[in-house]
């Protein structure tokens, strides 16, 4: 795999040299090997948010090459968002995967826990891992997402549409095939910008993430975006029919969410396989769409990446396998 060394026409680039902004984020070593989880924020309940509000992306800003191969640091209106490249062999007209890491999690240390340029080099997708931002009003939070949209957080929808453009028009991808995927805070990140922005990303991938509660209130009639959902049956983060925990929570449960997908989708064939261990994904099709919404249910996970040793679901090869199927 390559890695490169400059961004986009959007970004105002800076050298990455000693980690992220605020220090580096420990990850706790996880149970077993097997199992790899981020330390995330609490989600069981959301706070009380504005109407969501799109805001306008700054001007133009110079671009800085890094000094450090794969390596940039960038602001958008004013936020530094560190950031890693994992280019194929053949970049140009390449399809492009942007990750979202957890509350908490730096692009650096999540990409140490996924290893998703592993898989998706080799198939000829080039792979961006993206930083979040502590709040605006709390310097001191954590890395984060605003998937709920709130006017007086950050700006990431707006952000993360301008950082796919600029991607696409500095080194050729392909405008057509532009995903997303995300953990937890970064799934639920990924669920707002399926929502908001599926002009911009074609498919997207939510990994133990939830749909916040005021994205859902605000739900689209009609959807033209892939959709790959990621629950384990033990993950005590997410809202679930299945274990009662959706009655506890504010936000609506996981098997509601995805049933919109398919539905805003016009998707109304459904088939379900076995994966891994007793683990079931089940594809959500249609005519007339290349479109399709694939959720995956795992019996014995919880609130990680899953990477099949322990519940013998490979996300990675999973997550290339629903966006090469999408046409």
């Amino acid at each position: 795999m390559k890695r490169i060394t400059s961004l986009c026409a959007l970004l105002l680039c800076t050298t990455f040299l000693t980690g992220c902004a605020g220090g580096e984020i420990t990850i706790p070593e996880p149970e077993s090997a097997a199992e790899l989880s981020v330390e995330t924020e609490p989600a069981a309940t959301e706070p009380a948010a504005t109407e969501p509000a799109v805001t306008e992306p700054p001007e133009q800003a110079e671009i800085l090459d890094g000094e450090k191969e794969g390596w940039l640091s960038c602001a958008y209106a004013g936020i530094k968002h560190d950031m890693i490249l994992d280019l194929p062999e053949t970049p140009g007209g390449a399809p492009l995967i942007i990750v979202l890491p957890g509350y908490g999690a730096t692009a650096e240390n999540f990409r140490s826990i996924a290893h998703l340029e592993e898989t998706a080099n080799p198939r000829g997708y080039a792979v961006l891992y993206v930083t979040g931002a502590p709040q605006p009003n709390n310097p001191s939070s954590s890395y984060g997402w605003n998937s709920k949209l709130a006017e007086d957080d950050n700006p990431d929808l707006a952000f993360l549409k301008a950082l796919a453009g600029s991607m696409q028009e500095t080194y050729g991808f392909d405008s057509t095939r532009t995903y997303a995927a995300g953990f937890s805070n970064g799934a639920s990140m990924v669920h707002t910008l399926a929502m908001k922005a599926g002009d911009t990303f074609a498919a997207v991938v939510s990994v133990a993430g939830m749909m916040p509660e005021l994205i859902w209130e605000n739900r689209n009639d009609a959807n033209s975006v892939g959709f790959l959902q990621f629950t384990g049956e033990k993950d005590e983060l997410i809202p679930k029919h299945s274990d009662g925990s959706a009655e506890h929570y504010d936000v609506t449960a996981i098997e509601d969410v995805v049933s919109y997908w398919a539905a805003s989708n016009g998707l109304t064939e459904s088939a379900s396989e076995t994966v891994g261990d007793r683990s079931v994904l089940t594809k959500y099709t249609g005519s007339g769409t290349a479109k399709q919404v694939w959720d995956v249910s795992i019996p014995n996970g919880r609130h990680s990446w899953p990477n099949g040793d322990y519940n013998g679901v490979i996300a990675n090869e999973l997550i290339l396998d629903f966006f090469d199927a999408q046409g």
